[in-house]
């Protein structure tokens, strides 16, 4: 009976002891998974576009925060992305701009080297989280040729002469005009309310000296709806914003809104831009591979819907700082057809009710309408404001990420 017992106990300890080992095996792996999880991963660099404009993608297994160390001037653009661990050996070709590329270490980030063809700098960059059947982080950087040669290439003793940027282009979309008054309040129809609030943004846009200005209209006239936006693209507007006075059945509704482009109308821009047979000419794609060219019309109007967003909310909260009067739900979405472009952010602003007699008197008083612009100027500065172009975007938790 002894010897039985001593045979199980000793039995149950040795078991008792693989067990252990088994634990702590397991803890020690579990322990490593979490501290390289804790990094993500370049999966893979991507190029698209041509000599003049080129966008590099490099695919992410979660989000990251970028910095850019050389913008381009010396023939290179190199870019660190935090908390990302580079895969060994990832280098190849370029296209465009780019000559080639390679990914390196660089403490705790990925070093993302571009060597250019000829002289670019970044034009954009941004970050796209997973979404439309896409699981993954994408890290967007859009060059652009700038024609003159790299700093590299002169004499060590003459200095660069200084580059102005050039200006962001803002087209302002006087809603409505001519044979179409728009909504019709007790004193005023839309179409003169839109227009004298239109001037009233030109001025004060072009009074901080920081933009160029056009106007789709600056008289009572009628421009069709497709042209509008047709005028914004052709000018190569940086921001497009069009204005309107909102119109009810019920005079006690009140207050301001901005609308941005939903899903379903960025399905029906798609439509709209992918007709003909040249249709990658009008949104100046390669028009190599026409899988790759709506790759790239999905991601240039996926990250021109989120600078919209990004527009809207600037407008917004400067509208709500003026104590200007505002609808419960102030940002809204529609397939609106001024919203279409899918290369120029863009908003339609809702500057009130003009069936509500309060709201008709404000936009009605040059004075008060100067001060509701003078909001709209002050989120327009926001918008432009991001540092390096970067533009603030919600990942898929809702957080910002640059």
């Amino acid at each position: 009976m002894r010897n039985r017992l001593s045979h199980w106990g000793i039995r149950e300890w040795a078991m008792t002891a693989v067990a252990f080992v088994v634990f702590c095996v397991a803890v020690l792996a579990a322990g490593r998974g979490l501290a390289s999880g804790a990094m993500g991963e370049v999966m893979r660099v991507r190029f698209g576009g041509d000599a003049e404009r080129t966008r590099v993608v490099v695919d992410l297994d979660r989000t990251s925060r970028g910095q850019v160390i050389r913008s381009g001037d010396d023939g290179r653009v190199v870019l660190a992305l935090s908390g990302v661990q580079p895969p060994r050996g990832m280098s190849g070709q370029g296209l465009g701009l780019v000559r080639g590329y390679r990914v390196a270490g660089s403490g705790a980030a990925a070093r993302v080297e571009l060597d250019l063809a000829s002289s670019a700098e970044i034009e954009r960059r941004f970050i796209l989280p997973p979404g439309d059947g896409v699981t993954h982080y994408r890290y967007v950087v859009d060059l652009k040729a700038t024609g003159r040669a790299p700093t590299a290439s002169r004499p060590a003793n003459r200095a660069a002469p200084p580059r102005p940027a050039e200006r962001p282009l803002v087209v302002i979309d006087a809603g409505h005009g001519g044979r179409d008054p728009g909504a019709r309040g007790a004193h005023v129809n839309e179409s003169e309310i839109t227009l004298a609030a239109a001037l009233a943004l030109k001025q004060e846009l072009e009074r901080s000296g920081r933009y160029r200005v056009r106007l789709v209209r600056d008289s009572n006239t009628y421009v069709d709806l497709y042209r509008r936006v047709a005028i914004a693209r052709q000018a190569g507007a940086d921001l497009f914003i069009s204005l309107h006075a909102d119109a009810g059945s019920d005079p006690a509704t009140r207050g301001a809104s901005v609308y941005t482009l939903s899903e379903q109308g960025a399905g029906r821009a798609v439509r709209e831009f992918t007709r003909g047979e040249n249709w990658h000419r009008n949104l100046n794609l390669p028009g190599r591979d026409p899988s790759v060219d709506r790759i790239l019309l999905d991601m240039t109007q996926r990250a021109t819907q989120n600078r919209s967003a990004v527009l809207a909310r600037t407008l917004l909260t400067e509208l709500e700082g003026s104590n200007h009067p505002m609808l419960r739900r102030s940002h809204r979405d529609a397939g609106l057809a001024v919203l279409l472009a899918p290369d120029v952010p863009a908003v339609l602003l809702e500057m009130g009710f003009i069936t509500n007699p309060e709201d008709e008197r404000l936009l009605n008083d040059p004075r008060q309408r100067r001060r509701l612009m003078r909001a709209v100027a002050e989120g327009i500065d926001r918008y432009f404001q991001a540092p390096n172009g970067v533009v603030q975007m919600a990942d898929a938790n809702g957080a910002g990420q640059p």
